[in-house]
């Protein structure tokens, strides 16, 4: 049985830009998330915009290669919104889609908004962030541990909203959907105040995915406290 929960919180800040959905229809299941940029800009109008793209396309389109036309479309539309607000420099966004179809799952994402996968309580698998300091790690200058708190952890190399000659997002091959199968789609203001160490430990304590969602947001407004927290927004997903 799939199960699952959402979160979003603005942390210290005055406006959300973060917008979570979900999309079910008979035991299909699409789970979008984006995390807005551009300060008091319009990050929140691409946020939101991309993940409604995403939603309504879900429902209408019917091929194999839906996350691809997810991803182009909603960058189409957030262009052509950047021109009709003139906000070319402000609008733009990140966003990671899980898709569960046909008892098998993919994911697609961009910027660092991030998916994590648990087997068995184990973390597996997660996306690597198009970021400054990501790129550092694969370069062997910075370790793993050291993208949390990083100077530059803001600097994104691709995001939506952004002009590009090809397509800038990363899909993952397919994988079977199985028993005792986490999703963790998440922010980086919720990524970046829990370790996934943690989020293993707290994944084998829970019972549901609520419990679960619920033990690491309280994880992050712990870790968060004395900081001006991010806006942050979670998805959990589990497969029992």
């Amino acid at each position: 049985m799939l199960t699952y929960k959402i979160i979003t919180n603005c942390g210290n800040r005055e406006i959300n830009e973060d917008y979570a959905g979900v999309v079910k229809d008979n035991e299909q299941y699409c789970f979008l998330l984006a995390d807005g940029l551009g300060g008091h800009g319009k990050g929140e109008v691409a946020s939101e915009l991309v993940v409604e793209t995403g939603k309504s396309l879900f429902m209408q389109y019917r091929e194999p290669d839906f996350l691809d036309k997810c991803f182009q479309t909603a960058q189409e539309n957030l262009l052509l919104e950047q021109k009709n607000q003139n906000l070319q420099s402000e609008m733009k966004t990140t966003m990671v889609v899980l898709e569960i179809k046909d008892q098998m799952v993919q994911w697609g994402h961009i910027g660092d908004s991030r998916l994590y996968v648990f087997q068995k309580g184990k973390m597996v698998k997660r996306t690597l962030d198009h970021s400054v300091p990501q790129m550092l790690v694969m370069a062997g200058e910075i370790k793993e541990k050291q993208i949390r708190g990083h100077e530059d952890r803001n600097r994104l190399l691709r995001v939506m909203g952004t002009e590009w000659s090809s397509p800038q997002y990363v899909l993952s091959d397919k994988m079977p959907l199985t028993t005792r199968q986490a999703f963790l789609l998440c922010s980086d203001g919720f990524w970046e105040l829990i370790e996934e160490k943690i989020m293993q430990q707290l994944l084998r304590k829970s019972q549901t995915v609520d419990e679960w969602l619920q033990k690491m947001e309280a994880e992050v407004k712990k870790n968060g406290i004395g900081k001006n927290m991010d806006n942050y927004t979670a998805i959990a997903v589990w497969n029992e």
